[in-house]
């Protein structure tokens, strides 16, 4: 006869988001035994992130401890229930690899049911003893099941998870990085710079991209914490308009400013390569040449990256929009998808255009690559508000 277990998990976050832990239980469905359970904190996470991660956690600890069995699900969350099930979508994208990875670890015929939250209390009690700082991982209870002292020992403790399962249990913190809208430097298609530069501000053309692209990202208002913006004057009225419309305050990162053209701001491509060609390649072909005895590309993506840590590091698990420039934007997805800097030249990004990445901090201990020692994920590059001609090649550059 098949053996059946039963997992009851929950997960709560004091905040919402804030700190935030799971608990999880698996019982013998037939004698209500206690199989093991576990309750261990997260750090910052929204609730709905906490629930998914009690039920991963049960599902994995069936697995281990009871891999042949039939499983029901209970937990007092209508949203992991209804989702998991089949019967809602899942929509918000920080609940998409959570809900992959429960179903990656649930066998066929697993079955989810709702219980109203009095009937959840054992689990409840795992969650606040995690965020107490009372208990932490899982607990076999080895003589209810029978089990003599060397299975004992080989039933426990669980075997850490490899590095690419528990990134994902890790809080995401997304950055909205929305480049300035026109000047008519840019229409013109000549090199500007950053606060040494001319210092441009946007065209009223520019103005109404950027309203565009903040009616645009108005949905996620609720979500995002801050506009960060650049010094620059072009980037700082957009992020005034961006702001407003997301009612979220500003602030200021120099980090994030344009590269330094030197003599070559206000000139056009042409220009500059009619005067001197031999300059030009250099730059296209050295990370360390400095354009008109400008900024070089190293020395812009080590500022660059300087300001991400620091925004990642302010706005743990939130949504930041950057307004940023084309060098900055093309810097900070290289570092996500951890390519060479050089990358850049071949990307393109539109006046008002949106990317979108995702860093999450690695579990503790582990060393990654990459100056911000993050996993993270390029989700959009170069989005135009809707209704904005995807093919206009006048603004290009």
């Amino acid at each position: 006869m098949t053996r059946r277990v039963v997992i009851e998990a929950d997960g709560g976050s004091r905040g919402n988001p804030g700190p935030a832990a799971y608990g999880a239980v698996l019982k013998d469905a037939d004698t209500g035994e206690v199989i093991a359970e576990d309750g261990t904190a997260i750090g910052v996470a929204s609730n709905n992130v906490a629930e998914y991660s009690g039920l991963i956690a049960g599902l994995k600890m069936a697995a281990d401890l009871a891999p042949d069995a039939d499983i029901e699900v209970r937990m007092d969350s209508r949203l992991v229930v209804e989702q998991m099930s089949g019967t809602w979508k899942i929509k918000h994208p920080d609940m998409k690899p959570l809900a992959i990875e429960a179903n990656r670890l649930a066998p066929f015929g697993t079955t989810y049911t709702w219980i109203p939250r009095e009937q959840n209390k054992h689990a409840d009690r795992l969650v606040n003893e995690a965020l107490d700082g009372l208990r932490s991982g899982v607990t076999v209870a080895v003589q209810e099941q029978g089990l003599p002292p060397t299975e004992a020992e080989d039933a426990g403790p669980e075997e850490t998870e490899p590095s690419w399962l528990a990134w994902r249990r890790q809080v995401p913190t997304t950055l909205v990085l929305v480049r300035h809208g026109v000047t008519a430097h840019t229409r013109e298609r000549r090199f500007s710079g950053g606060l040494a530069s001319s210092n441009p501000g946007l065209s009223e053309e520019g103005r109404e991209q950027i309203r565009m692209t903040a009616d645009w990202l108005a949905s996620i208002s609720d979500r995002v914490d801050a506009v960060v913006a650049s010094p620059v004057r072009r980037a700082h009225e957009s992020a005034e308009i961006l702001a407003e419309h997301l009612g979220v305050s500003i602030e200021e990162e120099p980090g994030f400013a344009e590269m330094e053209f030197g003599t070559w701001d206000g000139m056009t491509f042409d220009e500059v390569a009619a005067m001197d060609r031999a300059a030009v390649e250099r730059w296209l072909g050295s990370l360390e040449e400095r354009p008109g005895g400008g900024e070089s590309l190293v020395m812009v993506q080590q500022r660059v990256l300087a300001a991400l840590e620091r925004v990642l590091s302010r706005h743990v698990g939130r949504t930041v929009v950057i307004a940023s420039h084309v060098t900055p934007i093309k810097v900070v997805v290289a570092e996500a998808l951890q390519v060479p800097v050089e990358t850049q030249f071949r990307m393109e990004l539109r006046p008002a255009s949106v990317s979108v990445v995702t860093f999450f901090t690695p579990p503790e201990g582990e060393t990654l690559p990459g100056a911000t020692q993050r996993y993270a994920s390029l989700r959009q590059l170069n989005m135009l508000a809707p209704g904005v001609d995807l093919f206009d090649d006048e603004t290009r550059w």
